[in-house]
Formats: C-alpha cells, sequence, structure tokens
C-alpha cells in the first residue's frame, strides 16, 4: 500500500526531504508558491560547524559536525542523480585582525580540539602563504582543512530537478491550513512561516543581506577557502563561487522586512576590503536578504509533533549545513525510529503542546 507524504515547504530542506522520501518509496506532494526562493537562495553555502564553535555550544557543535560528516555521500547522490557537483571549496579559514579576535581563534581552536576535532592555528605567515590575497593586516589563523562550502542555488536547482525525477508533484500555492492536507503524514518545513502553521512553535524571522560578486578580467582571483573574521565586531565571510565571491552576512531582528539598506551594503562591502583589498575591483552583481528561520536557542526544531506531522525547521543561518543529518532524521521519523544524534534539536524542548493539533 502506497504510503502518502506531504512536504510543506520548498526550501533547500523541504525539497530535499521530498526527494530522499520518494527515492524510499512514498508518494510525496510539495506545497510551497514559489519554490526555492526563500532564505536557501540567499544563502552563503558554509559548511563550517568547527570554525564557528564556542565554549558552552556543545550540542551546535555536535549536530553541526555529524551533519559535515554526511555531506559527502549526500552530494554523491545528487550527483549520481543530475551528474552535478555542488561544491564550491575545500577548507576554511577565520582570521584575526586584532589582539582581541586572536584571543578568540585561539580559544576556538583550543575548545573545539577538547571535543575531539582539529583546527590548525596559523601564523601571520602561514595565513599570506595559504591566501596571498589576504590583507597584511590579518595577524593570525584558524585554519579548518575539512570544512566545505556549495553553491546554494546549484544546490536548490539539483535537489529539485532530483525531487521532479524521483516523481515528486510540486504544487506552487501556500498551505492556509494543515488540516487541509489529506496525506498520511505531512513534513513542515516552513522555515520563517512555521509557527503560522503550528502556532507555539518558536521559530521567528531574522533578517540576512548577502552581496554576490562577480569576477571581471583582470581582477585578483577569490581566496580558495572560506575565509571568516570580524571586522569592528561585525561578522563577516567570503565564500568563493566559480564566478566569484559571496560576502555576508548582516543579522537584523527586522520582523518581515526583507529590503536591502545601503548601511548593510556598505559595512559589509567594507569589512569584505579590510580582509580582501582587491574586491573593490570585483562587479556588484546582486544584493539580496532572506528571513532565516532562528529559534531562541539557535538549534533546529526536529522531531513529531502529533501523529501526523513532523517539523523539520528553525535552522537558522545553518540551514545548508544541516541538510544531511535533517534529511536522515525525517527519514527515520516517518519510519518510525530516531536519530540519536538529533536529540538535541527535539521539539518537546519547548513545551509546544500548548499550540498543538492533533
Amino acid at each position: 500500500m502506497t504510503r502518502t507524504l506531504a512536504v510543506v515547504g520548498g526550501g533547500v530542506i523541504g525539497l530535499s526531504i521530498a526527494w530522499r522520501a520518494a527515492q524510499t518509496g512514498w508518494q510525496v506532494t510539495l506545497f510551497d508558491p514559489a519554490p526555492g526562493s526563500g532564505a536557501s537562495s540567499v544563502a552563503g553555502g558554509m559548511l563550517a560547524p568547527l570554525s564557528e564553535g564556542w565554549p558552552g555550544e556543545e550540542a551546535t557543535l555536535e549536530l553541526g559536525a555529524a551533519s559535515l560528516a554526511r555531506w559527502p555521500e549526500f552530494a554523491d547522490r545528487i550527483a549520481a542523480v543530475t551528474g552535478r557537483s555542488v561544491f564550491t571549496a575545500k577548507g576554511s579559514l577565520s582570521v584575526a585582525i586584532d589582539a582581541a579576535d586572536a584571543a578568540d581563534l585561539h580559544t576556538v581552536a583550543e575548545w573545539v580540539g577538547a571535543q575531539g576535532y582539529h583546527l590548525e592555528v596559523l601564523s601571520r605567515a602561514q595565513v599570506r602563504e595559504a591566501e596571498p590575497s589576504l590583507s597584511r593586516s590579518v595577524r593570525l589563523g584558524l585554519s579548518a582543512p575539512s570544512e566545505l562550502a556549495v553553491d546554494n542555488r546549484a544546490l536548490l536547482d539539483a535537489v529539485r530537478s532530483a525531487a521532479v525525477d524521483a516523481g515528486v508533484e510540486i504544487v506552487e500555492r501556500a498551505v492556509a491550513d494543515l488540516d487541509e492536507l489529506v496525506a498520511d503524514q505531512i513534513v513542515l518545513a516552513a522555515g520563517d512561516r512555521t509557527a503560522t502553521l503550528w502556532p507555539g512553535l518558536p521559530v521567528r524571522a531574522v533578517k540576512g543581506e548577502i552581496l554576490r560578486l562577480r569576477s571581471r578580467p583582470g581582477t585578483e582571483p577569490p581566496p580558495s577557502r572560506v575565509v571568516r573574521a570580524r571586522v569592528h565586531g561585525r561578522p563577516v565571510y567570503l565564500v568563493p563561487r566559480g564566478d566569484g565571491i559571496v560576502v555576508g552576512a548582516t543579522q537584523y531582528e527586522s520582523g518581515r522586512d526583507t529590503q536591502v539598506t545601503v548601511a548593510g551594503v556598505r559595512d559589509l562591502l567594507a569589512d569584505a576590503q579590510t580582509l580582501l583589498p582587491s574586491i573593490g575591483e570585483y562587479e556588484l552583481a546582486e544584493c539580496g536578504a532572506g528571513l532565516r528561520p532562528m529559534s531562541p536557542d539557535n538549534l533546529p526544531l526536529i522531531g513529531r509533533l502529533s501523529e501526523r506531522v513532523v517539523v523539520a525547521s528553525g535552522h537558522g543561518r545553518n540551514g545548508i549545513l544541516l541538510v544531511p543529518i535533517t534529511v536522515d532524521a525525517i527519514l527515520a521519523l516517518l519510519d518510525g525510529t530516531t536519530l540519536v544524534e538529533v536529540k538535541c534539536a527535539d521539539p518537546e524542548r519547548f513545551n509546544h503542546d500548548a499550540g498543538a493539533k492533533q
């Protein structure tokens, strides 16, 4: 007997779940008014759980590292179906501009190392050797050779193509109420709209702006790795793409505003040029903003809400990183089992019962 599944949400999480569920025998329908147009379409694509580690955030580190370990196999599945590679970089480099930043990098290296993962502290000369185009003002680096980066839009195109090839029906309309869906099981992966469909789930929208810069004839090539730093207290990252660099990202608690601001663009460009002086020669190809679905503790919500509904939302700025482990966890839940690695993401931790439906 065919099992039917409705996936609400057409970002990278929803599309990936729909694809893999269809591959395992589910008859899948995905609902989204504009698939692939949400936060996933303006993501940087960094897979960097180690270099973003910080003392006290053990659950975040372990969840991210477990998903990073799954990425090569997940990418191989995509390549096998679509013939496309989605990776754009191997390795990341966090750099310090001042003494306080350097002290923070030493703290991260020591703490992450104590958790059993490898990060390498690089001197100023070693940073210059690794990435000669970076500014001479960089005084220290933290290398994470196992971290990766993907092209978010290539990933979205690939998983959507794979989903359609696997038999997923994509319905381009919004779902106003989960009760209108007749499927045996429902996956709620509606990003920042999740709480409107399941009141009580603490998922809110947090605005983030990014820039896409395109290489021009004669411009210096982008760094080969992801480069991350704090400049004037603001986080900034440079992610290489085949045709240039993605620069991100601002973060604002601004409701549902998705307008790109002059201040956001100014700060991102200024901070990026502090890291990479030659960036001024690139073409400013695109300015974009998306709404990241955030939870109060910055961990996603992955788990069962009722006998019919499971949730996969609240991934914040780690949505791309957490795709493989989220897919595995949801497939396990649909089969009546659980994935121990995502225990920290159980929505029960927020006592969602007050808004639960049956």
